[in-house]
């Protein structure tokens, strides 16, 4: 036997040539003689000639630099493992890494060849390939994006019988598989992408092999697919989503919602419409069957749909919708038993109940609400809605503060903890330019100055900040009542907002102040402020802060029962407020001349009349006293207008409205009190008997009581220091005397 023979034996030299024929139909006669040798070989038992020719194959042809060697060794190969049947199995390594080796080469007809190799050894060994699917599928990954289409064909059509092969199998290893899916996943190439989801589905579609166990490890990768630019492959991808939305839903004990909801987070945030539908549509399901095991991933799914909520492009409306119900249905996570200690824990019994009672009402399963105790991380949760209330977007805006107004309201001692982060954030939003963030905000601010969490009893010791009492002439006795620390702290925090935004006073100052007064206690607020303002520095501001005060509560229908209040002074309390608020009243004369007139104090009305000479009279004065004059002939005044009938009784009345009436120069407010006063009917008119009916307004019981004299002397004080005010300015701000006096 010759040098050459002993090289390639077992193999005939006639065999060697015909293999390394560039002719295919030489190269498939080589293989018939190659099968029929096996055959023998195997009837033989003579295994050591088998992998003796399979060596030879393998060495002197697969991996032979001669591209038609390579092509001949492949088809010698598959000859091989034709002829051995189910014997195969015991060479399947041998038999399977050369050609596995040919997947790569640069000859794209030698990759086909190997494609055809290969599924005639997978076609005879079957199961028994098993063992090495995931160098196969690691072929074969890359060869679904191969450039030449017969290579793409031949692929393909192994990808089909291995398929076939893994469905049919009772044991296949996807705990092995997984390490190379969750790789491979990631690929950009749309062919390959394509291979993935289709394995990806026969392996969900395989009975004893559950998916949704692994689902954490290649979810991430899916959602990326589902961003591709080719439709075909976005379909395959939606598709094949779906199909674990539904298992999951179907067996939502077999599925980690803690491993993927923050996977959900980040593509909910994606700019591809179709991916963040997707991503928020599994949200929303995640939170209706793992309930409140979602409570720990709040913040997180605020960040992500929070934004979404403000969509209003017609293109995005199902993101928006799913948005919206996603935010609901996490808010409704939340209870009042959570503001509760968290070592407590329901009885068992009660713990079913409630499970039976929120999946009734709710819709959703409620089953890990109680029994895996969660609690809500609040800090990061506040974070992300402070962050939020700060978004361009007012259904944004509206959504945090809705936010916050149900956690004060569900778990008010738990938020109240973060209520220093959120406080400024509020503060900041009334200057929002939408009414309706504006009343969320008041409503939110209402309840965080109202709540119980937020109380606190005032010591026998503390005095108000008005520590004078008028009424009495001495301090004022502790009222007793639960203070709310965040109250004041809310009306210091206003007054300092109006002093530097004046725009915000002047447009929205008012709005602001009733709303509150609907939302809290009128008497409550308007005694803050004043007390409030009593200690301003900034004369000007006060003065302007007073006139709104005064014109909300001259005008406002929602402090109507402060009127009345007022009006009578038929108590302590009724004077005592007056007597607050007439202290920061006489930052503004005129507006100090209506509480009284409001009060009926007509006398010290008179007595404010007097002093008003010694008052500097500018535009903005008699502006003032005009629309006093408009009041006066507005339906608040009507008592007043009636009182004027009983002259007698109500002599200093008349004086204080003569008073306004010297006051005005000719002009159309003028006309209108002179006419008013010219309608007063003439003394004999007046039945004798109705001159000694009720005593005058200054004579009602606690009214008494008040010093108005030490009233005069505080007006006269507060006046003194506007002047004073003034006349440090006035060298900076020279203005024309006679322009003063001009009326608008």
């Amino acid at each position: 036997m010759s040098s050459s023979e002993k090289e390639f034996a077992p193999l005939s030299l006639s065999t060697v040539r015909a293999l390394n024929d560039k002719l295919y139909e030489k190269r498939k006669v080589a293989a018939l003689e190659i099968e029929k040798m096996v055959k023998e070989f195997s009837t033989a038992n003579n295994s050591a000639q088998i992998q003796q020719l399979i060596r030879v194959l393998t060495d002197e042809f697969a991996v032979s630099n001669n591209p038609h060697s390579r092509k001949g060794g492949l088809i010698g190969l598959a000859a091989c493992a034709i002829a051995l049947g189910k014997e195969s199995s015991m060479y399947l390594d041998q038999l399977i890494d050369p050609v596995l080796a040919c997947f790569s080469d640069p000859d794209s007809r030698v990759r086909y060849y190997a494609c055809e190799a290969l599924y005639n050894i997978v076609k005879v060994a079957r199961g028994a390939v098993l063992g090495r699917f995931n160098d196969i599928f690691d072929g074969l990954s890359k060869l679904a994006a191969d450039p030449d289409p017969n290579v793409k064909n031949g692929s393909e059509l192994l990808d089909r019988l291995l398929k076939d092969i893994v469905s049919e199998s009772t044991s296949f290893d996807l705990a092995s598989f997984m390490p190379l899916l969750r790789e491979r996943i990631y690929t950009k190439n749309q062919f390959a992408r394509q291979f993935l989801v289709s394995w990806v589905t026969v392996l969900d579609s395989v009975p004893d092999i559950n998916m949704l166990v692994y689902l954490p490890e290649f979810l991430d990768g899916l959602f990326h697919i589902l961003a591709d630019p080719s439709r075909e492959v976005r379909r395959m991808c939606e598709s094949a989503l779906g199909e674990f939305l539904k298992g999951i839903k179907k067996s939502p004990s077999s599925a980690n919602f803690s491993n993927m909801v923050n996977i959900l987070i980040v593509h909910c945030q994606a700019q591809d419409e179709l991916l963040q539908l997707t991503a928020i549509m599994w949200l929303k399901e995640f939170i209706l069957l793992a309930g409140r095991a979602m409570l720990p991933f709040a913040a997180g799914i605020l960040t992500a749909v929070l934004p979404c909520v403000a969509y209003e492009d017609h293109r995005r409306k199902n993101i928006k919708d799913t948005a919206i119900a996603v935010n609901n249905s996490l808010l409704r996570l939340i209870t009042t038993e959570d503001d509760l200690s968290v070592t407590t824990s329901p009885v068992e019994g009660d713990d079913k109940d409630q499970d039976k009672e929120k999946e009734k009402e709710k819709g959703f399963l409620s089953s890990f609400s109680y029994k895996d105790k969660v609690e809500l991380e609040l800090a990061p949760v506040v974070d992300v809605l402070t962050r939020h209330l700060l978004h361009e977007s007012m259904l944004t805006r509206i959504a945090v503060l809705r936010w916050i107004y149900n956690l004060h309201i569900k778990i008010p001692n738990k938020i109240f903890r973060h209520v220093d982060e959120l406080f400024p954030v509020l503060l900041k939003t009334l200057s929002d330019k939408a009414d309706e963030v504006i009343l969320l905000d008041l409503e939110v601010l209402a309840e965080i100055a109202s709540s119980p969490a937020g109380q606190r009893a005032r010591p026998a010791g503390e005095k108000s900040s008005s520590s004078q009492n008028l009424a009495t002439g001495g301090e004022q006795a502790p009222s007793g009542v639960m203070m709310n620390t965040y109250f004041t702290k809310f009306m210091v925090s206003l007054i300092k907002l109006f002093s530097t935004d004046k725009e915000l006073l002047e447009n929205r100052g008012s709005f602001i102040v009733r709303q509150l007064c609907l939302l809290l206690n009128a008497e409550a607020i308007f005694r803050a402020l004043a007390e409030i303002l009593l200690e301003e520095e900034d004369l000007r501001f006060a003065a302007i802060m007073v006139q709104t005060l005064n014109s909300i509560l001259l005008t406002s229908t929602e402090l109507f029962e402060l009127r009345t209040q007022l009006k009578d002074l038929k108590t302590k309390e009724s004077c005592d407020l007056f007597c607050c608020l007439y202290q920061s009243w006489c930052h503004n004369p005129v507006a100090t001349v209506s509480l009284c007139l409001l009060t009926q104090n007509y006398r010290h009305s008179c007595d404010l009349l007097q002093l008003f000479g010694d008052l500097e009279v500018t535009v903005e004065f008699l502006t003032e006293i005009d629309k006093l004059v408009q009041l006066i002939e507005s339906p608040i005044f009507t008592y007043l207008r009636l009182q004027l009938l009983d002259a007698q009784q109500n002599a200093y009345l008349i004086k204080a409205l003569y008073g306004l009436l010297m006051l005005l120069p000719q002009s159309r407010a003028f006309d209108t009190l002179r006419h008013r006063l010219d309608c007063l009917p003439a003394s004999h008119l007046i039945p004798q008997h109705q001159s000694v009916q009720a005593p005058p307004p200054e004579q009602r019981e606690h009214v008494a009581r008040i010093n108005f004299h030490q009233l005069i002397q505080h007006f006269q004080h507060v006046q003194a220091k506007h002047r004073t005010a003034k006349q440090r300015v006035r060298p900076r701000h020279t203005e024309d005397s006679t322009h003063r006096l001009e009326m608008p």
